[in-house]
């Protein structure tokens, strides 16, 4: 199987299923907030995220102007946020703090879409 359809299958369920989990247990974000306080939790989720991003990464950095570019930048994403998180913890918490109760339905709603779009993409559920 292709990289491209693996992780595009792959980010499409995440998204959608990180989606769901969200929305229909509003408190897991508050939870996974409190969480980042703890340094141990902070450390293990950083570098659960450089690895996550590295490996995205190392098999899929194709910068073509369709999907592709959807799951290589996810990949980057994962990587700074989990190397910022490493370096510059307490910055990197608050501003994720902030920027989530500033945009919370925006960003999940966001992620539902890209979501959405790469099981189509995959799938072909409907003709683009």
């Amino acid at each position: 199987m292709d990289n491209s359809i693996f992780l595009a299958k792959f980010w499409g369920w995440y998204l959608i299923i990180f989606f769901l989990i969200l929305s229909l247990n509003p408190k897991r974000i508050k939870q996974i907030f409190n969480d980042l306080k703890d340094e141990k939790f902070l450390i293990i989720f950083s570098f659960i995220a450089i690895i996550i991003g590295l490996l995205n990464i190392l098999f899929h950095n194709i910068w073509e102007p369709n999907y592709k570019i959807i799951i290589t930048l996810i990949g980057w994403a994962s990587l700074f946020l989990g190397l910022a998180l490493f370096m510059f913890p307490k910055q990197t918490v608050k501003w994720l703090i902030i920027t989530n109760i500033k945009m919370v339905q925006v960003i999940y709603t966001l992620l539902f879409l890209v979501g959405i779009y790469l099981l189509n993409v995959v799938y072909g559920i409907v003709p683009v």
